[in-house]
């Protein structure tokens, strides 16, 4: 892939959100900057997904808000929304359409002219190693082809922003371990990759983390540094440190 000239800049502002007497999000605060992958790590009611929702304009903060910046300037997020790819937690393809029929419905959503298209075709399917499934239905894919093929979907417009939630969920060791390979790849693209993951040995794969409970945030930097500061192994060992009533 081409790498991109450019940046862009998301601030998370003092965001609190919380539905009844949950708190979801707790006075979070971070920056994310073009050309890193950024791992927000956390189990099960962190707020991970909650976070991307606000960043993503698809749900209101109680308190406090986002701000954009392209290129070093504050634009609106209907302005910044064309830069962004989003790869929800759930399914979101179609069951019955192939991989072919996959990269098509996506061409004409993206208006991707011909040439652009099959340029871009061409070289994901490589990526992916999926040239050979092109008639393979969706629904008859292996888990981890499937996150791949989402991946891919999400990459055929060339983003400037990927936001990724939990995209190696449910996914055998290997094809964790490709998806991870296809992440450091568009990275090399020069964009900005923000992916959420309970998982707490990918932690360490990140170029920065961070680290949530219970809405709030642990801690957040590299993922080196931060184990270092808080004297701890490993990131289960972090949470045990850091998490429940240590916030």
């Amino acid at each position: 892939m081409n790498k991109r000239v450019g940046n862009i800049e998301i601030r998370v502002n003092n965001v609190s959100k919380s539905f009844r007497d949950v708190s979801a999000l707790n006075n979070v605060s971070l920056d994310f900057h073009t050309g890193n992958l950024y791992g927000v790590i956390g189990p099960a009611g962190a707020g991970k997904t909650t976070l991307f929702r606000i960043m993503l304009d698809l749900m209101r903060a109680d308190v406090g808000g986002c701000e954009y910046f392209c290129d070093g300037h504050s634009v609106s997020f209907d302005e910044f929304r064309q830069n962004i790819a989003y790869m929800p937690q759930s399914q979101s393809l179609y069951s019955d359409l192939s991989v072919g029929e996959h990269l098509d419905f996506f061409r004409r959503l993206y208006s991707l002219d011909n040439a652009e298209f099959r340029k871009k075709r061409t070289e994901l399917l490589k990526l992916t190693r999926l040239d050979k499934f092109l008639d393979r239905t969706a629904g008859n894919l292996s888990g981890g082809m499937y996150k791949k093929l989402g991946l891919m979907c999400a990459l055929l417009r060339s983003p400037r922003v990927m936001l990724l939630d939990e995209p190696t969920n449910g996914v055998d060791p290997i094809s964790r371990r490709e998806f991870w390979n296809l992440l450091h790849d568009a990275l090399n693209s020069g964009i900005l990759v923000i992916m959420t993951t309970a998982y707490m040995d990918e932690a360490e794969r990140c170029d920065r983390v961070v680290l949530m409970d219970s809405g709030h945030v642990l801690g957040a930097g590299e993922p080196r540094e931060l184990l270092n500061k808080y004297k701890c192994a490993n990131f289960d060992e972090f949470f045990l440190v850091r998490g429940g009533n240590n916030k």
